[in-house]
C-alpha cells in the first residue's frame, strides 16, 4: 500500500482508506447503507490491515454513533496499528446546542467520539460541514485546545466552499491555531466540481483531499449500463432520488469510457474509476466503503498499478463537462494561472 502524506503536513495516511458508513445500520438513510456488526467489521478490518489500508473514516452521526461504537469494538487491542478519522458538526441529537462548530458542541463532540471509539485521542479529527453561526476564531481556537491537550493529533474540514476553507486558513495563521491539512470533499469521475476551486486551493495552500463517495454514489460500480435497468434491489434507485444529480448521457459517456479501459486493463469498472482518483493532484487518500468482503477486496484492487496516460485521458474527455463562470474563463490564461481549473 502507498503512503502519502496528508496535505502539507508531516502525517502519512494509506491511499486507500476505508470508511465505517455502513457500520451499525441503525436509521432509516444507513440502514439502507449497510449494518455490519463488531464480528463483520473486525473481518474487514483484519482485510484492511493485512492489504496495508490502516485509516478508518467515521464520524458521530454515522448510525447515531454507533459506527464509532462498532469501530472501537473492533479495533479493541490493536489502536497501535490503526488510524482514525472521525467527524463532527451535523446535528446529533434534539439538543439546542447538539449541532455546529463552537466551542460547546466540538468539546462535547469530541469526548463522546472518544468514549464510543475507546480511545484516548483521534489522528484526524474534520469539522463535517461549515457552521456559519460560529466565528471561525472560536471554531479553531477550540480545535487548538483539543491538540493541545492531546485528544486530537491532525484537524481537517469537510463540504467546505472554497472560500469557508480559506476564511478559516487565514485565521489560523493568523492567531497561530492548527492549519486544515485535510478536506474530505465528494470527488468522482461524475462528480468533478472539486476540481474547480478547492484542487487549486489544495495545491495553493497544502490542503490534502480525503475523497468521499469516490465511486459517485454507487452509479460507477459497474452496475449501470447504457439502456439496461437497474437491478430491482437496487440502493441506486434511492441514489437517483437523494444523491447529487448526475445527467444521464454524462454518466453513460463516462461508463462506456470505463467499460473500455477495463477491458484494455483486466481491472473492473470500480478499480479503474478509483485508480483515476488516485493519481489526481491534491488526492491524499480515497475513502473506500464496503458491506461484505467481496466488496472490499475488489476496491483493495485499485492499488498497485496506474493507469496510461491515454487511458486517463479517455477518462478526462468522458467526465468533462462545461465550467460555472469564472472557472470556464480562468481555463484560457494558463499562461499565468496554470493550476488545475
Amino acid at each position: 500500500m502507498e503512503y502519502r502524506h496528508l496535505g502539507a503536513s508531516g502525517f502519512k495516511v494509506p491511499a486507500l482508506s476505508f470508511g465505517t458508513g455502513t457500520f451499525g445500520g441503525k436509521g432509516e438513510f444507513f440502514g439502507a447503507w449497510g449494518n455490519t456488526d463488531v464480528a463483520g467489521a473486525r473481518r474487514l478490518i483484519d482485510i484492511c490491515l493485512d492489504a496495508g489500508v490502516t485509516m478508518f473514516d467515521s464520524a458521530d452521526v454515522y448510525s447515531s454513533g454507533a459506527a464509532e461504537a462498532v469501530l472501537g469494538e473492533a479495533i479493541k487491542g490493536r489502536r497501535d496499528r490503526v488510524l482514525i478519522s472521525t467527524k463532527a458538526t451535523f446535528r446529533f441529537d434534539d439538543d439546542p446546542n447538539s449541532v455546529g462548530s463552537s466551542r460547546f458542541h466540538l468539546i462535547r463532540a469530541c469526548e463522546a467520539a472518544l468514549k464510543r471509539l475507546g480511545t484516548d485521542y483521534i489522528d484526524l479529527f474534520q469539522l463535517h460541514g461549515f457552521d456559519a453561526m460560529t466565528p471561525v476564531e472560536e471554531t479553531l481556537s477550540t480545535l487548538d485546545d483539543l491538540v493541545r491537550a492531546g485528544k486530537i493529533r491532525y484537524v481537517g474540514a469537510s463540504n467546505f466552499s472554497g472560500w469557508h476553507l480559506m476564511k478559516s486558513l487565514a485565521a489560523a495563521d493568523r492567531y497561530g491555531y492548527p492549519r486544515y491539512v485535510a478536506h474530505q470533499a465528494y470527488y468522482s469521475l461524475v462528480g468533478r466540481d472539486y476540481e474547480w476551486e478547492l484542487m487549486p486551493l489544495g495545491l495553493d495552500q497544502g490542503v490534502g483531499a480525503v475523497v468521499w463517495s469516490p465511486l459517485g454514489w454507487g452509479r460507477l460500480t459497474g452496475k449501470i449500463r447504457r439502456g439496461a435497468s437497474l437491478p430491482a434491489t437496487s440502493r441506486l434507485h434511492k441514489t437517483a432520488e437523494e444523491g447529487p444529480p448526475v445527467p444521464e448521457e454524462l454518466l453513460f459517456r463516462v461508463v462506456d469510457a470505463l467499460d473500455e479501459v477495463a477491458a484494455e486493463t483486466g481491472k473492473s469498472v470500480p478499480q479503474v474509476a478509483l485508480n483515476w482518483l488516485l493519481q489526481r493532484p491534491t488526492v491524499s487518500t480515497v475513502v473506500i466503503g464496503a458491506r461484505n468482503e467481496e466488496q472490499l477486496k475488489q476496491n483493495l484492487g485499485a492499488v498497485g498499478w496506474n493507469l496510461t496516460l491515454e487511458q486517463v485521458a479517455k477518462l478526462d474527455t468522458a467526465s468533462e463537462v462545461t465550467r460555472a463562470y469564472p472557472y470556464w474563463h480562468q481555463a484560457g490564461f494558463t499562461e499565468r494561472n496554470p493550476l488545475p481549473v
